[in-house]
């Protein structure tokens, strides 16, 4: 111990910065080499960067708000069927048991992962669909996460994270792209954002495909045969099988993400397969239609009313921006629910009260 050290003890972030640099990899990101917050501010001295980014997270009203938006089935009603929230809770599962066979930084990958969706809209793509539609500049969710954590939370202050977290926040989503980003400009700076874009697609693909077979909108039976050969027969054995892959792939290849070309080549295929028979499909796609015009209808009624809008629903510390950024934000944040109860209000009658 040198007489700096003796004369400065090391705040306990310090010392787990210290641990951090002993026991990841070279090619982790490392919280005190972070580039740094959008607005300047004191570190904790208890929790590092990444850490405090995720408890940031975990405590926004967004984030509670995703147990009430739709991952696939609209506002189902069995209980095991996934939301938003659950969707971001498995992401962050596979994610982070990828990063720690890589030796590479958890809290990082946590954050990315719980704030990956937070600018998701209410019933799923069918309200991005909508909102890419009407609004001038179109619209897309992982831009919107990024606004939600910059701006909108924490009443127009954002939540301030840190660079890392919110590059691999823009950069998480893939739709029907590539599953590994082939352009530097696509892919998360940091190996953790990366890892986040790949647990991302394992567990939609398959709670996806278990929640179609449990409304039965599939059988287990018309699984692609590759798929089932090559991923597994039963949902936790797909999910093993791509974890793994992926895990011993880059482990051969250190500094990088692999995934083995037969393992690759079954998840894209169990992906089309998902698009053709459930996302696209009659039973989830007429409800998706309902969806789109509810939203659409809202959306429609405060162009009619902006005064409407700013007086009664969105708070005045947001007229900083523009009008039709206010409704974009707003509809973008509703849940299931409050979208379903705002088009009540707005459109439906409602008997008298005679008393």
């Amino acid at each position: 111990m040198n007489a700096e050290t003796a004369s400065h003890p090391l705040t306990v972030r310090e010392e787990l910065e210290q641990r951090e640099r002993s026991q990841l990899a070279p090619f982790a990101a490392f919280s005190a080499a972070s580039r740094g917050r959008l607005h300047p501010e004191n570190e904790c001295p208890f929790r590092m960067a990444f850490q405090h980014d995720r408890d940031r997270i975990i405590h926004s009203k967004t984030f509670r708000r995703l147990k009430y938006k739709t991952q696939v089935f609209l506002a189902p009603s069995g209980d095991h069927y996934r939301t938003r929230l659950t969707h971001t809770l498995e992401v962050a599962q596979i994610a982070r048991t990828i990063a720690r066979a890589l030796s590479l930084n958890e809290d990082l990958t946590e954050a990315v992962a719980l704030g990956h969706d937070l600018g998701h809209t209410p019933f799923g793509h069918a309200g991005e669909a909508v909102l890419n539609l009407l609004h001038p500049t179109g619209f897309n969710h992982f831009r919107q996460s990024l606004r939600v954590v910059d701006i909108l939370e924490k009443d127009g202050r954002g939540l301030n994270l840190t660079f890392e977290v919110r590059d691999g926040i823009v950069k998480h989503s893939k739709g029907k792209g590539p599953i590994l980003a082939e352009t530097p400009e696509l892919a998360a700076v940091t190996l953790e954002g990366q890892v986040v874009r790949l647990a991302d697609i394992i567990a939609y693909v398959n709670h996806d495909l278990d929640d179609a077979i449990r409304a039965k909108t599939i059988q287990a039976s018309e699984i692609p045969a590759r798929c089932r050969r090559v991923l597994g027969e039963t949902h936790p054995q797909r999910i093993n099988t791509m974890v793994t892959d992926i895990i011993k792939e880059s482990r051969r290849d250190p500094g990088h993400l692999r995934i083995s070309d037969p393992v690759h080549e079954a998840l894209v295929e169990l992906r089309s397969f998902l698009f053709a028979r459930v996302y696209e499909s009659p039973a989830v796609y007429s409800d998706f239609l309902k969806a789109r015009r509810l939203l659409k209808e809202i959306y429609g009624y405060f162009v009619e009313h902006p005064s409407e809008l700013r007086s009664k629903y969105f708070p005045g510390y947001l007229e900083r921006f523009d009008f039709t950024d206010n409704l974009r934000d707003f509809i973008a944040s509703m849940t299931d629910r409050y979208a379903f109860s705002l088009y009540e209000k707005l459109f439906l009658p409602h008997p008298w009260n005679i008393k």
